[in-house]
């Protein structure tokens, strides 16, 4: 669905609620020229109580931190951000979808060094389901390992969350979708599993779950750390700083994505290799199980991972 198809109108910008059409940046803006931006990806979920956003706290703190390596200073406070985006929600009237907070170095000059540049800082939010398609989550996606290798932090802050990284994401993704595959998976300079282009892997062997460690050149996804905590809580020994071949993936009884836009989603292919039984496995179903009753809140476990848009 294109947002010209989607019922949403307002997006904060500069400390305004513009008009969506409205929100827009020069075409020398340093940003578009450079890739110097940060960003961050968030749901919110329809509950009981109305819409509620999911680690926002976690997330705000990743865009500022993002911000360190670059420089960059958001001329906002958390609570200014945390208003608007509460904001943006209640006037484009969402029950719950995807929220984009960035902050990108604007307008002003157009030399490589951004020092004489403002940071422009935006917040939208618009109805977003299931982000590898409809049937994803239940049935799996078919992926492949990417030739595009994952740069690595001696090149590039890998945790930070920085717009112009995703031009790697992008081409991995898209050499995948041109060989039929629905997503790739990426490997690091040294050849061993990193993550998928916007998503971070899990592997099940044996009742265990590994997943690539930050020595990887992994982001720090917020969705990973919540599924290893709820896979700990549920009696799973987990290996968060796992180093994963590619060959160990078509050897694995499980492999799944996790992401705020992917969630929970299994793997059941690499490489036309079938995945254990080529369908959702039970480790799989019980975490995306545990995952979907937390952000839907029929639980009330982690209370403190929710931040209500009616109750602020």
């Amino acid at each position: 669905m294109g947002f010209d198809e989607m019922d949403v109108s307002t997006i904060w910008m500069n400390g305004e609620y513009r008009d969506w059409e409205d929100a827009t940046v020069h075409v020398l803006t340093h940003g578009l020229h450079y890739g110097t931006g940060v960003f961050e990806g968030v749901r919110a979920y329809d509950t009981d109580r109305g819409p509620a956003i999911f680690r926002w706290e976690e997330h705000l703190e990743r865009l500022y931190n993002s911000t360190k390596p670059y420089d960059m200073e958001i001329p906002y406070t958390r609570e200014e951000l945390t208003e608007a985006t509460l904001e943006v929600i209640r006037r484009n009237d969402l029950d719950g979808g995807y929220i984009r907070p960035i902050a990108f170095y604007g307008y002003d000059s157009l030399g490589v060094s951004p020092k004489d540049n403002p940071t422009d800082v935006a917040i939208a939010a618009w109805p977003w389901g299931t982000y590898l398609g409809e049937d994803a989550l239940e049935n799996g996606v078919d992926v492949m390992v990417s030739s595009w290798r994952k740069h690595a932090s001696s090149q590039i802050p890998t945790n930070a969350k920085t717009t112009g990284l995703y031009v790697n994401s992008m081409l991995a993704g898209e050499e995948a979708r041109r060989n039929g595959y629905v997503e790739a998976i990426v490997l690091n300079k040294e050849g061993n599993v990193a993550e998928g282009p916007g998503e971070n892997i899990f592997m099940v062997r044996d009742g265990k779950l590994y997943t690539p460690g930050l020595s990887q050149s992994i982001l720090d996804g917020i969705t990973r750390d919540t599924v290893i905590t709820l896979a700990r809580e549920r009696g799973y020994e987990v290996d968060d700083s796992a180093t994963i071949s590619r060959g160990e993936l078509n050897t694995a009884d499980e492999l799944f994505f996790t992401g705020s836009a992917a969630e929970v989603t299994p793997i059941r292919k690499v490489d036309n290799v079938v995945i254990g039984e080529g369908t959702r496995g039970p480790v799989t179903e019980e975490l995306q199980s545990a995952f979907f009753d937390l952000v839907e809140r029929r639980t009330d476990d982690h209370e403190e991972w929710f931040t209500y848009v009616d109750e602020q």
